[in-house]
């Protein structure tokens, strides 16, 4: 966490001294143009952090290999994500949304864009029933649980991951439940995002006027976009043949997106409780997933 904001800061700094007005615009969303992506403008400004990325990316798919190796102890053997699951987890997130909905409603009043947000509670619950409809296979797993830069240790050139207790504020039992790996996933690429919204936030850039703020603000999500897309990448390629992971792209695309719904709510379960100074990092999450295509 702290040398990704270290390299937040030093990335800031270089994207004022460009002189631009922000980043480019991102490329369509498709296999053909995800395939022949060019490296990202300016790859100065990245310094060696998508290297360390690319790291951590691999890492965490070779993580959960581990983590799903052990058929023969019933603790640690992989499961089916069966279409049961998948019910399941449209129940669970119906009755997570209602939840956040009602907290929000009483407690988010202030709070940029959470007026849009609730009104928009019925179209985050379809949205994630057409992601969860059909097949999506994969199996669950034993995961970390509560993933995220606090949870991994940088020696300088690779990653140790700690704590592996799960979310303390979740039942024991609960937390023993086997999940898809994409939960981790998901969970890293939100972390990403927190990271670059507390970067935009430090004493540093608080003096700053609209005129500078507003493009630091761009280039912040462009940060998170291309950070999140070489973890991805990364964590793809050695876990692409691993039987946990759905079998198609499209299993993994939807998979992943309903999780990443999942996280953000969570999110805003805790800033309500702990931290509303940080509640629009979530809601904001939220609303950037329902107006993605």
């Amino acid at each position: 966490w702290r040398y990704t904001l270290d390299t937040l800061q030093a990335f800031f700094e270089q994207a004022l001294a460009s002189g631009t007005q922000g980043p480019p615009a991102p490329a369509p969303d498709t296999d053909a143009a995800r395939a022949d992506r060019p490296p990202p403008p300016a790859p100065e400004l990245f310094s060696s952090y998508l290297e360390s990325v690319r790291v951590l990316g691999a890492r965490t798919a070779e993580l959960h290999g581990a983590l799903a190796s052990r058929r023969d102890d019933p603790g640690f053997a992989p499961e089916p994500f069966s279409g049961l699951d998948q019910r399941a987890f449209i129940q669970s997130m119906r009755t997570l949304g209602s939840r956040v909905f009602r907290a929000l409603a009483t407690g988010a009043g202030d709070v940029e864009r959470g007026q849009e947000l609730i009104a928009r509670e019925g179209e985050l619950q379809a949205r994630v029933r057409s992601l969860l409809e059909g097949s999506i296979g994969g199996m669950r797993i034993r995961c970390h649980g509560d993933f995220h830069l606090g949870q991994v240790l940088y020696t300088g050139r690779d990653f140790v991951v700690i704590d592996f207790e799960g979310e303390p504020s979740r039942p024991l039992s609960e937390r023993r439940i086997k999940r898809p790996a994409l939960r981790d996933v998901a969970a890293m690429l939100r972390s990403f995002r927190y990271a670059a919204e507390h970067a935009l936030r430090s004493p540093a850039l608080a003096t700053l006027g609209d005129d500078l703020r507003r493009p630091l603000e761009s280039w912040a999500r462009f940060w998170a976009d291309e950070v999140s897309a070489a973890f991805v990448r990364s964590y793809m390629e050695v876990a692409d043949h691993s039987r946990f992971l759905p079998p198609t792209q499209d299993g993994v695309d939807r998979l992943l997106e309903a999780m990443l719904f999942e996280k953000a709510l969570f999110e805003i379960e805790y800033e309500l409780s702990h931290r509303p100074d940080w509640l629009s990092t979530p809601v904001h999450g939220v609303l950037e997933l329902l107006d993605r295509p």
